[in-house]
């Protein structure tokens, strides 16, 4: 057998810990996206990076758990929000290599604001492909329901927004009534997209739904970065039923947002948004009943002043009428009406009548 320079594998890993350290001696600001987190007493985490959707550098990270309680608070402080998985994270670090556990990255510091204008890089790019592919106006061609009754809505069960909106709807001072169908669905967090998406296909293959709703209440940046997820975008904008959402404050205006039918503030004002649709049609039909009421006492009207105007005429040319001016009526004696001398001869008896009676008399 033939001689060779060895070492032990503890002397080796000797020698690339002292290589590590050479290389990198101090402190370094590291970009990186969280593949994964776990809170086991510190923060344990697998931090990678990627290019064209192809993962080409990973490394695990520590955040010991005095540091990270620290790190936690002034990130949410900053944020609204927690580290989450496919965050884009600054991180400082110090490499470490062990000879037992290989290399790690020890984190003390994470700057926040990298990570909100990284969400809205995304948030931006999204927005020019949805544009590039022409679904930004897509829902907006849709034709709504002029009474929807019907509605799907894809929320979490538990969320107080989902509860003010069927209160909302319930209490209308019309009195008006709703079908409304919960889709439970995840609104925050890395699996809410996938998981309203779901909830999307069940509502156009599950029933015939007037609009689709989509709702949550208020909450940090970060939590509603969920919503302007490209593939829920895609979702949304071809969706054959027109779609409502009511997310986050007033100030928020999400992706999911931009590509809906329409986008309101808050779930309770899309319910007066259906509400008014109803009152509307209510106002409409009761204006053709006033309508209707004005035209029959138009024409009641109308054949009254006939009947008065026939009435008068039939007393106008009443005889007794004539017959009270002065005027007398004279009849043969069969009764026929004698309007000329001419025709009675000497002897003829004649009926002359009065106003107040008759006489009979004989010609001479």
């Amino acid at each position: 057998m033939d001689e060779f320079d060895d070492i032990s594998l503890l002397e080796l890993q000797s020698l690339i810990r002292d290589g590590v350290e050479d290389a990198v001696p101090g402190k370094l600001w590291v970009r990186a996206e969280i593949a994964s987190i776990q809170l086991k007493n510190h923060c344990y985490l697998e931090l990678c990076q990627s290019e064209s959707g192809r993962i080409v550098a990973k490394a695990r990270a520590v955040i010991w758990k005095g540091v990270y309680a620290l790190l936690r608070a002034a990130f949410k402080d900053a944020t609204g929000g927690e580290l989450a998985v496919g965050m884009q994270i600054l991180a400082r670090v110090q490499p470490n290599y062990s000879e037992i556990y290989g290399l790690s990255l020890v984190i003390d510091d994470i700057e926040p604001q990298f990570t909100l204008g990284a969400a809205e890089l995304e948030k931006r790019k999204t927005i020019e492909l949805l544009e590039k592919e022409g679904l930004m106006d897509r829902q907006k061609r849709l034709e709504p329901s002029e009474l929807p009754y019907s509605l799907a809505v894809i929320s979490a069960s538990d969320a107080a927004g989902f509860g003010d909106f069927c209160a909302h709807l319930d209490e209308n001072e019309g009195g008006f009534r709703f079908k409304v169908t919960l889709f439970p669905a995840l609104m925050q967090g890395e699996g809410a997209p996938a998981s309203i998406v779901d909830a999307l296909e069940q509502v156009e293959t599950g029933g015939d739904y007037d609009a689709v709703l989509i709702l949550r209440g208020g909450g940090a940046r970060l939590d509603l970065a969920c919503f302007d997820d490209y593939g829920l975008a895609v979702a949304i904008a071809n969706c054959g039923i027109p779609v409502y959402t009511a997310i986050g404050h007033e100030r928020d205006h999400s992706v999911a947002d931009m590509v809906a039918y329409e986008a309101v503030k808050t779930p309770t004002a899309l319910a007066d948004e259906f509400i008014a649709c109803l009152e509307a049609e209510d106002e409409r039909i009761g204006s053709y009943g006033s309508r209707l009421r004005l035209a029959i006492a138009a024409k009641l009207s109308a054949m009254e002043n006939a009947v008065s105007l026939l009435e008068h005429r039939i007393k106008a040319a009443d005889p007794r009428n004539i017959l009270s001016r002065g005027y007398s009526l004279v009849t043969d004696e069969k009764g026929v009406v004698l309007n000329s001398a001419t025709k009675l001869a000497s002897g003829s008896r004649v009926r002359i009548l009065f106003a107040d009676g008759s006489v009979e008399a004989e010609i001479l």
